[in-house]
């Protein structure tokens, strides 16, 4: 069985979220994360729950083919707080 996606087939979406907290230097570092989640709608639940815990938390979003390297620009589903750009 291939991995590679056919045409016209939806491509699979990447949905994550991070949350991050300052370090004792000043910088930002990943405190939870990053985490697969199984819907957007969950992803932005689970990123609401964190925003009053860290210091910035982010739930995005992406169509990705990992086999052909292939990845959409993200969508931003829920952000809040300090987060560092991200690419």
């Amino acid at each position: 069985m291939s991995d590679h996606v056919l045409p016209g087939q939806k491509k699979p979406k990447l949905i994550v979220v991070v949350a991050f907290d300052r370090g004792e230097d000043g910088e930002l570092f990943v405190a939870f994360g990053p985490v697969d989640q199984q819907s957007e709608d969950r992803a932005v639940r689970a990123a609401k729950a964190l925003a009053g815990k860290h210091v910035g938390v982010i739930a995005w979003s992406r169509e990705a083919d990992p086999a052909s390297g292939d990845y959409r620009p993200s969508t931003t589903l829920f952000a809040s707080g300090e987060i560092p750009d991200i690419e």
